[in-house]
């Protein structure tokens, strides 16, 4: 199965409309939700997040919050202390930017770059490639769990793309330009509901026929 067949036919079986699953409310939120999102489903995030930003919408607000405050939201999830630390450091940085809208907070066009977004807190490459493509539309790939295991079990990507960012050059060298802004979106959404790591959904999977996955259940 090539990159090009697999974006051809996987996104009719997949919401487009959908850019991620993390509820947010602005583009300062949807940062954060993707910070928090760090060894934690989405399901999880999406638990504690309408509370917070609730609470804390903006830069402002989340500093108003306190360290302690943000924690008292997100201490259900993994890895909470180290989240909040990065989480009010982001707020502190952009805190002195000109973001506010009526919307809540829009991040200001000299962060519409990775390397810029890279610069703050708790925003490594994995968060800003997730953050560039869903606020923005880029053309970069967050490789998750999902992403990272499928490349790997298409046999897209062999055994020396061992870290996100191999596998991200990898993909990038390979799947058509074309498809470069949805492969993050594709790919996470079929991985987390068809393509599975465990007991994959063959049957209900729309590349099944031509797919040659070592682990494919036969159907």
């Amino acid at each position: 199965m090539t990159p090009a067949e697999y974006f051809e036919l996987v996104p009719k079986s997949v919401d487009m409309n959908i850019r991620s699953e993390l509820y947010s409310t602005n583009e300062f939120t949807f940062a954060v939700a993707v910070i928090l999102s760090a060894q934690a489903t989405d399901k999880k995030v999406n638990e504690v997040t309408p509370a917070l930003f609730a609470a804390a919408p903006t830069p402002a607000a989340m500093i108003a919050l306190g360290e302690d405050g943000l924690k008292s939201h997100i201490k259900v999830l993994s890895f909470f202390n180290n989240k909040a630390k990065s989480i009010m450091g982001l707020a502190a940085r952009l805190m002195d930017e000109d973001g506010a809208t009526d919307a809540g907070y829009k991040f200001p066009d000299k962060y519409h770059n990775r390397d810029a977004l890279m610069k703050l807190p708790g925003v490594g490459q994995k968060t800003a490639n997730v953050i560039m493509n869903v606020l923005w539309g880029a053309p970069n790939i967050g490789v998750d769990t999902h992403v990272f295991r499928n490349a790997h079990r298409y046999g897209w990507v062999g055994a020396n793309a061992n870290t996100p960012e191999k596998v991200e050059t990898a993909l990038l060298s390979i799947i058509p330009a074309r498809y470069h802004s949805i492969v993050n979106h594709v790919m996470v959404l079929h991985g987390r509901y068809v393509c599975k790591a465990l007991r994959p959904a063959c049957a209900n999977c729309p590349v099944c026929g031509i797919c040659n996955a070592p682990d494919k259940t036969v159907i």
